[in-house]
């Protein structure tokens, strides 16, 4: 036990340290924590044989149902909103479009089975999150027209329909008598029923229900995250748009302690990100390698050239979305984790297979990382879509944790009767999201508001954000602003 604690701890350190050194230069998470996982592993320097693929799968999969939740829980619906139709389309059917064409191409060229090669591209259909943004966070690039939300919604929401449809060819390769229509309806009307009624009790409870311990709302949170995922895996549904679709609807509630929930699954997801990638290259074998590279780098081609683009260009012209931010999404297309995790369900299910699939696709995620990420951010300046930092605006604001570094305004709101924040608690209040509450001040009190602190007639709300006042012309009833002098 003592060893394992041991190698543990070094493990994290050596993540830590070795993704401090490398995000300056927009290195994903996803090949630092691989690569790691590699030295530690048979062909390795350490050398740990582990080739257990279903307990990679119970590992890889507890780490992911955190990383989906995240994905949807910080992201921020109202910068999402606007681009959020041809998003969900990208996910649903772009996943459909790149699945089957790919197929295609690995049965006619690498000839393998119809099903099988269909089985690749279902697995390697989805993009992965993580790696975008750490690329854009790390260079601090933000892209013009929506494309940032635009491309968090879709590599978020993408990974369960890309599950789905992996579920979906296992049982046709094991025979199964399931009929295939009834299992995908199973699988979204779970999802949506779970997810839906799971976030809606959550958001009641962290709204009504004030708790003694502050340190008991994420513990609170994870484990409904994780009953949501149970409970719909159970049930015979998508647990990973379960949990999706519970952040999503959570993380973009008004909700007590937000802001510390939302730093708080950014570090359980960045620790599920090292425990699953370390995993994922822990159970690689690098001496397999040289035997898929040529059959990798033509998918990997193939879904860089023809795949992906043809199912970006297929959906977003219909938006009239201008051909170099369609070059653009098409080319930001990179695999990561959920496509290793589930090569790992198609290993651990025992289905017959021709191709080394486990490397394969770990071969095309590296090179898709390698390639795509290390140019994105020269494309992206090619092709003249990155706002600069004088334009004010930031790629963060995708984010639900994005803070201002100053904020611009300081001013006054009197409460008076009849007032429509008055009687109402702070997190009820429809006050702006980008205004933040600094004090209340009542009679001769000053209060510092939590977000069950009630507003009440005679108050004075000291207000903070970049524009209060342009934030607030559109809501009635408002009250007079008066502007206070900071020494």
């Amino acid at each position: 036990m003592l060893q394992f604690m041991m190698m543990a701890s070094i493990v994290l350190l050596l993540c830590v340290f070795s993704s401090k050194f490398f995000y300056r230069f927009g290195v994903p998470s996803l090949l630092i924590f691989l690569i790691l996982g590699m030295i530690f592993g048979s062909d390795g320097i350490v050398g740990i044989e582990f080739d257990n693929y279903s307990l990679a799968k119970d590992i890889c999969s507890i780490g992911l149902v955190f990383i989906m939740f995240y994905g949807g829980f910080g992201t921020n619906w109202s910068s999402a909103k606007p681009v959020a139709l041809p998003a969900v389309l990208m996910s649903t059917f772009g996943v459909f479009i790149t699945a089957g064409l790919t197929g295609l191409f690995c049965h006619f060229v690498l000839h393998l089975s119809l099903l099988e090669g269909l089985l690749i591209g279902a697995i390697v259909a989805s993009t992965d999150a993580a790696s975008v943004f750490s690329i854009l966070r790390s260079r601090k690039l933000n892209l013009k027209n929506g494309l940032a939300p635009l491309l968090e919604i879709e590599s978020g929401s993408n990974d369960p329909f890309a599950y789905m449809l992996t579920l979906v060819i296992i049982i046709m390769m094991g025979a199964s008598s399931t009929p295939i229509g009834f299992v995908i309806l199973k699988q979204l009307f779970f999802a949506f029923a779970v997810g839906l009624s799971f976030a809606l009790f959550s958001a009641f409870f962290l709204r009504k229900i004030v708790l003694e311990i502050e340190g008991l709302y994420p513990i609170f949170t994870t484990a409904v995250a994780l009953l949501g995922f149970s409970l719909t895996e159970y049930l015979g549904g998508n647990g990973f748009l379960s949990v999706y679709i519970l952040g999503l609807i959570l993380g973009n509630s008004k909700i007590i302690h937000k802001r510390s929930l939302v730093h708080f699954f950014d570090g359980i997801s960045w620790l599920m990100q090292i425990m699953l990638f370390f995993t994922l290259g822990l159970l690689s074998n690098p001496s397999h390698i040289p035997n898929v590279i040529i059959p990798g780098v033509l998918v990997a081609l193939f879904l860089m050239l023809i795949a992906r683009p043809v199912a970006t260009f297929s959906i977003l012209s219909w938006f009239k979305i201008p051909i170099k931010d369609q070059l653009l999404v098409s080319w930001v297309g990179l695999r990561g984790a959920a496509s290793l995790v589930f090569a790992i369900y198609a290993m651990a299910a025992n289905i017959p297979l021709e191709a080394d699939l486990f490397h394969l696709i770990f071969f095309v995620a590296l090179f898709s990382v390698a390639v795509q990420g290390t140019l994105m951010p020269i494309i992206a300046n090619r092709l003249d879509l990155v706002i600069t930092e004088k334009d004010n605006d930031t790629v963060l604001k995708t984010f639900n944790d994005y803070q201002d570094e100053m904020l611009n305004e300081i001013l006054e709101l009197k409460i008076t009767e009849g007032h429509p924040w008055a009687g109402k608690s702070v997190m009820e209040a429809d006050i702006p999201l980008s205004i933040l509450v600094l004090m209340i001040k009542r009679n001769r009190e000053y209060l510092m508001p939590k977000g069950y602190s009630m507003i009440l007639p005679n108050d004075i709300l000291l207000l903070s954000g970049d524009q209060v006042e342009e934030d607030l012309k559109n809501l009635k009833n408002i009250g007079k602003l008066q502007a206070i002098k900071i020494d």
